[in-house]
């Protein structure tokens, strides 16, 4: 162990605000730290917090990041400030490594891994401090850390300690959050920084490019982006770091950065840690560091002087109706904008290279979006679920989550057994929530594990958890082979992670339980549902899912064992019909009881391979088993169609579990990436909740299609048609075909045409009781009211044809108040005009006045314009042939102007009609001069 160093210590710009946090926290017991990259935040303010340095008192300080790398790299600055290894005093813990010792004082972990110790101890026994690093961030495991936090603060444990820190983090919304309910919220300390200045070098491409769309980003924004890189090296010393929005583009910048005069490296969250910790380390040769977000926050790449910031970033994106989720491109926020120029002025003055304009910079978004409001939120719902609060509405979250969200969640945490509709956690999604997996995949492993033994489940689920590279191709069950054959990096993690999914699967979490018979563990002091008692922290492995702390005194004794069904065979939101049950693959030929995969044997469901892996991703997305309507193009139980690429093996598979799939917002069917070979017993069996049988009475195609269905989601199993079907099936079909294909369906006359506009217009003039007609909508919402009795003994579309509208809308007259007989009076069909012809009025303008139209020779001696309904009618006014002459509502006005014009326009033109010099006081006439004067 060497000496502290403290001159190290006394650089970081951090420790003058030191004494203002420390004061924050002894008055108030929480605060918000803000702080620009470089002061020492996240490595000084927890050393001081846990009197490792400064004189303060002993505390125990867990610091929460929101990543491994950053977690990782935190605690080895720590340590070295300190002049130790890392586990000593400093320690940190992710998910699958832990380095720690009885001795550490600060650790540093992820904030799943305090996600997942605040489940299983409830007052976080023995830390004093906890810190939320890069809060700004807003990721879900995040928000729920600090909402439960606020909680054990609230109802347990009110010493315990506080801070949010970050260095562009919305200080007043975290205060807000932070302080609970208290008036000014929690205090806000700022720490200036001196970090160094960094330039900005705006440097947009020459020639548009296209906006990102999905995952997809325009290959000529990226090779911008390698130019722009190139150009960075040539310009400036230093180091680069270039940050792009993904894996894919990580890879395909650097294939464009072949023969620079540097070593290209890549950062990403799923790259080993010691590549990570390569790129962390000091180095005697220039470097071009590309890198995703993971390098934003808590970082300092030694040597980097120069940021290449591509502008962009993926955000998760879910569409809850379809259950489709997948990762999209957007622009980043200015807010990791400076996130991101903040690592070229650690140790010197440096500069940021922007790949957009200065003008498209302040129409940036401010922060990211919380992930909260855009993301899956069934982990979130089952987490809180097993805290107490199902619907979170007692969280202090900075954000609420979105009811349709949630709703969607509820129903998958319903359909895999982890909750009771009304939401409470059952044993089997307390044991669930201890995986570290996402539900839809804690089902998959754990009813999967009973049907093909754990080691084939957890090495599937793990395929599952994370993508496997394109290189893989879209069959799961080829990249299963290719993985366990592999030796490339993506290997390697999934042989871990498989690793940890089958000690995890070892320990069973009980069988689905039934709905009437779950019971849940006792619930934090003030809540009404379910949460695993409080207990001391276990800092090694958690325990296995199936382990049940033991109960409070006073608690509810745990459910009975075996009142459940069987592991596969899940409660169910609506009763199921009766289908089989998950096939026992164990002893398929492929491996033993002992989950061990022997080699495949043929393509097609019947192999080993093959059936293992339709069978896990099945019961993992039991709404995506997809059944084939056509070569390479399947119909998935949510309703989804699905589409395979060309040449994929499986596009001549009858049955599919889709994995991965993704829709483009205007897209009508999904992309499917990754799927599995199926067939029917199975997807029956992995999908069994949305088994259902029944008579389907619906408008399809034109007319009424009535058959007898046995469906999985929307697939349909078997179909017959039905004889006798019900009336009022029959009736609401019918209905449904008016609203789609209009009122047209029913038999139109002109009268009944007229009728409907002479309603319209009094609807619209007078209102009270007349009704509205105009809209096909209202309508039909009184169809009771005036398609009765024919409707309900129409059968098809032709009997539709025979209903008479108008003998129909005559029933919505407002016969009661008498007001029906007045129709002709206030809206008549004729109007006698004085040459004595009745004209028939034209209501059809939809907001308009009522028209008449007749010839100009008809109305002389008419002072005043006709009214119908107190309203002027519009007057055209036709030439002797028909043909329009001139239009007016008022007559008075027009015979004292516009008919002189009109009279010396059309006078020569029909010279034996009469054009009196003074049409008020002449005759009228339909006649020619000659018929006048016989």
């Amino acid at each position: 162990m060497t000496a502290i160093r403290q001159a190290e210590l006394d650089a970081l710009p951090v420790r003058e605000a030191l004494p203002e946090l420390v004061s924050a926290l002894d008055g108030h017991g929480a605060a918000v730290l803000c702080a620009p990259p470089g002061t020492g935040k996240t490595t000084l303010v927890p050393l001081v917090l846990a009197g490792l340095v400064g004189g303060g008192p002993r505390r125990r300080v867990v610091v929460a990041e929101p990543r491994r790398i950053a977690a990782r790299a935190a605690a080895r600055r720590m340590a070295w400030l300190l002049g130790e290894q890392v586990g000593g005093s400093v320690g940190f813990t992710v998910r699958g490594e832990r380095v720690a010792g009885p001795g550490t004082v600060v650790e540093v972990v992820t904030t799943g891994v305090l996600l997942q110790r605040l489940q299983r101890d409830q007052e976080l026994s023995g830390v004093d401090v906890v810190i939320l690093d890069e809060c700004h961030e807003r990721h879900l495991d995040a928000d729920t850390v600090a909402a439960f936090l606020l909680d054990v603060r609230e109802t347990l444990r009110p010493e315990l300690r506080l801070v949010a820190a970050s260095a562009t983090t919305d200080a007043a919304g975290w205060a807000r959050v932070l302080g609970h309910g208290r008036p000014g919220g929690a205090p806000v300390v700022m720490a200036a920084g001196v970090s160094y200045p960094v330039e900005t070098v705006w440097a947009p491409p020459a020639r548009p490019v296209r906006p990102p769309h999905g995952m997809r980003v325009d290959p000529a924004q990226l090779t911008h982006v390698a130019s722009v890189v190139r150009r960075a090296l040539a310009e400036r010393s230093g180091d680069v770091l270039c940050f792009l929005p993904g894996v894919g583009e990580l890879a395909r910048v650097a294939g464009q950065l072949g023969g620079v005069d540097a070593e290209v490296l890549q950062i990403h969250g799923r790259a080993p840690a010691a590549v990570q910790d390569a790129a962390l380390a000091p180095s005697a040769h220039r470097r071009v560091i590309l890198a995703t977000a993971v390098a934003e926050s808590s970082l300092t790449v030694p040597g980097v002087r120069v940021v290449v910031d591509s502008g962009l970033a993926r955000e998760p994106r879910v569409d809850h109706a379809r259950g489709l989720g997948a990762l999209a491109t957007v622009r980043a926020s200015r807010a990791a904008g400076r996130q991101r120029a903040g690592r070229a002025g650690r140790e010197a003055p440096g500069a940021v290279y922007r790949c957009w304009s200065q003008a498209e910079d302040g129409r940036l978004p401010a922060f990211p979006s919380p992930e909260i409001r855009i993301a899956d939120l069934a982990q979130f719902a089952l987490q809180a679920a097993c805290w107490g609060d199902p619907d979170a509405a007692g969280l202090a979250l900075p954000d609420p989550p979105p009811a349709g969200a949630m709703a969607a969640a509820r129903e998958v945490l319903v359909a895999v057994g982890a909750v009771t509709p009304d939401g409470r956690a059952t044993p089997r999604g307390v044991g669930m929530s201890r995986l570290g997996l996402h539900p839809r995949l804690a089902r998959a492993l754990l009813d999967g594990a009973a049907a093909v033994g754990p080691r084939r489940a957890a090495e599937l689920v793990a395929l599952l958890s994370e993508e496997p590279p394109r290189e893989y191709g879209d069959d799961l069950a080829a990249a299963w082979r290719r993985a366990r054959a592999g030796g490339d990096a993506y290997a390697t993690r999934w042989r871990a992670e498989a690793t940890r999914l089958r000690r995890s699967a070892a320990t069973p979490a009980g069988p689905s339980p039934t709905l009437s018979e779950a019971e849940s563990t006792p619930p934090l002091p003030g809540r009404e549902a379910t949460a695993p008692p409080p207990g001391r922290e276990a800092t090694p492995p958690p325990p296995g899912p199936g382990a049940t702390p033991p109960p409070r005194p006073g608690a509810a004794p745990p459910p009975r064992p075996g009142a459940a069904p069987p592991p596969g065979r899940e409660a169910a939101p609506r009763r199921p019909v009766g289908g089989p049950a998950a096939p026992d693959l164990r002893a398929s030929g492929a491996g033993g009881a002992d989950g061990s995969a022997a080699p495949a044997t043929a393509a097609g469901a019947g192999s080993g391979d093959d059936a293992a892996a339709g069978l896990v991703a099945a019961l993992a997305f039991p709404e995506r088993v997809a059944k084939a309507k056509g070569e390479g193009a399947f119909l998935m139980a949510s309703g989804t169609a699905a589409e395979l690429g060309d040449g994929s093996r499986l596009r001549s598979a009858p049955w599919l579990a889709v994995a991965v799939a993704d829709r483009g917002p205007h897209s009508a069917s999904a992309r499917l990436r990754l799927g599995a070979v199926l067939d029917e017993d199975t997807a029956r069996a992995a999908a069994a909740h949305l088994l259902a049988s029944g008579d389907e009475v619906r408008w399809e195609d034109g007319d009424v299609a009535a058959r007898a269905t046995h469906r999985l989601g929307a697939i349909a199993l078997a179909v017959r048609p039905l004889k006798n079907p019900d009336p009022a099936l029959v009736r609401a079909a019918l209905l449904e075909g008016l609203r789609s294909d209009g009122l047209g369906l029913l038999r139109w006359t002109p009268d009944a045409r007229a009728l409907r506009a002479r309603l319209g217009f009094l609807h619209r003039t007078l209102g009270g009781a007349w009704p509205d007609v105009a809209d096909d909508g209202a309508l039909l919402a009184r169809a009771d009211d005036w398609l009765e009795p024919e409707l309900s003994r129409a059968r098809r579309r032709a009997d539709l044809a025979r209903i008479d509208a108008g003998q129909a809308l005559n029933r919505l007259l407002p016969w009661a108040t008498g007001e029906a007989a007045r129709l002709d009076e206030l809206a008549p069909e004729r109007i006698e005009v004085p040459s004595g012809s009745r004209i028939r009025l034209d209501y059809s303008a939809e907001h308009g006045q009522p028209v008449l139209a007749v010839k100009l020779q008809e109305l002389f001696g008419l002072a005043e314009t006709p009214r119908v309904a107190g309203v002027p009618v519009l007057v055209h006014l036709l030439s002797p042939a028909g043909r329009p002459a001139a239009v007016t509502a008022d007559l008075a006005s027009f015979w004292q102007g516009g008919y002189l014009a009109v009279r010396a326009e059309l006078r020569g033109r029909y010279p034996k009609h009469p054009w009196p010099q003074d049409p008020a006081t002449a005759e009228p006439t339909r006649h020619t001069n000659a018929r006048l004067r016989r």
